[in-house]
């Protein structure tokens, strides 16, 4: 039976060790519930490290059977492992960079090797298990390289890879020396998913600027193999939270804890110890509001919890003792004898302490500096029975792009926290409602298994799509059947596309007259009388019958604008307009001035943007640029919009080199079929193709055709063996 593994940094338990016992306690986080449902399926599995040093053999092998019971699997660490690692380059490294605190990154490349090794590590664990059919999802900034490694073993496995914090924009990323290992690691993944649009977004614009790779709709071509990416945002298990804030439990700790507080409204704050969370900030603007609004001293108090978390690190060290600071300052500023200012709690609390924080607070403050999702907001809406409350939420959280009713706030701004506290408590309970139920039906809906469910929807999906598209890579045996049909063929029909297929690609595109080698297997090709050959290419017929003259072969040109058989001069298939090209040429030059190294090339009915002289970054940046807005233009008109290599073609749409193709498949017998080529224009070729044809892709990416070779060199090399 096929099975699903699931693999994370932490397993969802908490193993605790007292001499030689171990006790083990189900962890309470929203991954853990929400996978759930997956992971004790079946013959399911979730592998990853058990949260604590074990050294002795004995006490592994006993960990390793009590968790196997549990469907996990754990993967040991040493002691410096972890260290360097998880609190070196996972937290020192890529954790400030992901979250744009730069001045905090530590470049090592000793913690690099470290990052190397375990992710390593991970692999070889997930390899003793994995069998064919089974699905792989990897999960976080721990363990980027591991989707890479895992391919490296398993080329046809179905792995994908959600990351829980934010992804950088690529001035960001760049900054770490280790960039382009990191997204090869991560591009090893057939499904990648991101909380939001805008990661997505930064993840696609280092891909394409740091590994070269464009991306169709969110879609990469890597190595023969189409890669999805897309914005999932997570969910929490909203019944959960629902349950938990009307069981007796909670309902008895609200009396006991509104007791102490009296009839105070609160204001609540839940982060773990982490300088992208923002608690200072939101102290400062407490204290703030304190001294702005004097009417709601001894009215209004600020409950905080802080979730310690690497307090002894040098950073998380000095951020602890500034919260304590000004804690202390301002309670020591405002507090009465029956008032506190500042509940603080520096410490974890159970789910259904928790529960009774949401259903006291009148107001919850989520105010992350940047935050991949934040969960607490969305456990503050769940937790809310009767809709009464009012969340203030960062706009730099990802929850944010969610809940729009909340009251969303730039938290470097700190008057405009302010003025947002004074809001939320003046707010009438109507509005309060209105908003909170619109936030709650969004939650319900888009709750942690329907993001678990459209994860592997779409996992299964980009699978599907990849086997559609797959082609074989051409060996010694294809290459035997391919010659042997060949020969025994009576009446051969052999489609040949030019640049990038027969004649490699140049800067400039009138350097690539056919060479002495060229020359060659075209002059024995066309001198066979059972070949039909037909040149089937995006260049003007201008340079193809110049260049061509001395061969007995016919040629399609501009994709299918002009035909030219045997005996007969060029024509075109249909009636075609070009009064179009005075009005794009211009938008096309307008990019021409603002991109150098880009120029024009005119046909007859289509124009070409080219852009291999232009530097690496800029012109695949202007390509998408031009082609949304050649899109948006000819939206009501008969064009096309095609991206080529390093090009981008407008012409009619009611060209193609396929519908060019069918007249030669109509017209002229044939039973040896062969087409090549190595754009996505060829795709068109390929399609109108009869399934007995040989049809041969030039390079990595996905294709309709059967077989593919690495690069036009190889199509040479068959040509040269057929005659």
């Amino acid at each position: 039976m096929a099975k699903t593994i699931i693999v994370s940094n932490r397993l969802p338990v908490k193993i605790s060790q007292e001499k030689d016992e171990f006790t083990y306690k189900p962890s309470e986080g929203g991954l853990a519930t929400g996978l759930g449902s997956i992971y004790k399926q079946g013959d399911n599995i979730w592998i990853g490290w058990p949260g604590l040093p074990v050294s002795k053999t004995e006490h592994r092998q006993e960990i390793t059977e009590n968790l196997k019971k549990e469907s996990m699997r754990p993967v040991f660490l040493t002691a410096n492992e972890i260290e360097d690692f998880y609190e070196g380059f996972s937290n020192e490294t890529l954790w400030p960079n992901f979250h744009y605190f730069n001045q905090y990154i530590v470049f090592d490349n000793g913690l690099w090797k470290a990052y190397q090794k375990v992710n390593r590590k991970f692999a070889k664990e997930i390899a003793e298990v994995l069998e064919p059919d089974d699905t792989i999802w990897v999960h976080d900034y721990q363990l980027l390289l591991l989707p890479e490694m895992l391919r490296e073993f398993a080329p046809k496995a179905s792995i994908g890879f959600f990351l829980h914090i934010p992804f950088p924009s690529y001035e960001s990323f760049r900054l770490l020396p280790w960039r382009r290992e990191l997204l090869n690691g991560m591009l090893g993944a057939d499904f990648l998913a991101f909380h939001t649009y805008d990661d997505m977004r930064h993840f696609l614009s280092s891909v394409n600027r740091l590994a070269g790779l464009g991306n169709s709709n969110g879609q990469i071509n890597v190595d023969n193999r189409k890669v999805m990416v897309d914005a999932l945002p997570m969910g929490i298990d909203y019944d959960k939270y629902a349950q938990a804030a009307a069981s007796p439990e909670t309902l008895a700790r609200e009396v006991r804890y509104r007791t102490s507080v009296g009839e105070q409204r609160l204001i609540l704050s839940i982060d773990r110890l982490d300088y992208s969370k923002g608690i200072p900030q939101r102290l400062k603007a407490f204290e703030i509001f304190l001294d702005e609004n004097p009417e709601y001293r001894e009215k209004v108090s600020l409950l905080m919890v802080v979730v310690p978390s690497r307090d002894q690190v040098g950073k998380y060290k000095e951020l602890k003792e500034e919260v304590d600071l000004l804690v202390g300052r301002i309670n020591g500023k405002y507090a009465r004898l029956n008032w506190t200012p500042i509940h603080y709690f520096y410490r974890s609390f159970p789910l259904h302490a928790l529960s009774a924080f949401y259903r006291m607070a009148d107001v919850a403050l989520v105010t992350p500096m940047r935050d991949g999702m934040n969960l607490v907001c969305k456990e503050f809406i769940a937790s809310k029975l009767d809709q009464k409350g009012v969340l203030i939420l960062s706009e730099m959280a990802g929850a944010s792009k969610e809940l729009s009713d909340a009251i969303l706030i730039n938290p470097n701004d700190l008057h405009e926290l302010v003025d947002a506290i004074k809001r939320a408590l003046t707010m009438p309970e109507k509005e309060q409602i209105a908003h909170m139920s619109v936030m709650q039906d969004s939650l319900k809906r888009y709750n942690i298994h329907h993001w678990v469910n459209i994860f592997m929807e779409r996992l299964n999906f980009i699978k599907t799509e990849q086997k559609a598209l797959e082609t074989q890579l051409v060996d010694e045996g294809i290459r035997q059947t391919l010659t042997e049909n060949y020969k025994k063929a009576k009446k051969r029909l052999i489609f040949l596309d030019y640049d990038g297929t027969l004649v490699g690609f140049h800067s400039d595109p009138t350097k690539t007259k056919p060479d002495k080698e060229l020359r060659s297997i075209l002059s024995k090709l066309t001198k066979d009388k059972k070949n039909r050959v037909v040149v089937i290419s995006g260049r003007g017929r201008e340079n193809l019958e110049e260049w061509l003259a001395d061969f007995d072969l016919e040629i399609i040109a501009e994709h299918g604008v002009w035909i030219r058989e045997k005996g007969s001069e060029f024509k075109t298939l249909t009636h075609l307009n070009d009064g179009w090209k005075d009005a794009i040429m211009k938008v096309l030059e307008g990019y021409v001035d603002r991109t150098p190294g880009s120029f024009v090339e005119k046909k007859d009915y289509s124009l070409v943007w080219h852009y291999r002289k232009v530097e690496t970054g800029l012109g695949e940046a202007r390509t998408r640029e031009l082609t949304s807005h050649l899109k948006y233009i000819t939206v009501d008109k008969n064009l096309k919009v095609l991206e080529g290599n390093k090009v981008v073609e407008i012409k009619n749409s009611e060209i193609d080199k396929g519908r060019a193709a069918t007249v030669w498949l109509n017209k002229h017998q044939a039973d040896f079929i062969m087409a090549c080529g190595d754009d996505w224009t060829d795709e068109d070729t390929f399609k109108a193709m009869p399934s007995e044809a040989f049809t041969i892709k030039v390079g990595s990416t996905s294709s309709a055709a059967q077989y593919r070779v690495t690069d036009f060199t190889e199509i040479r090399q068959i040509l040269k063996d057929l005659t």
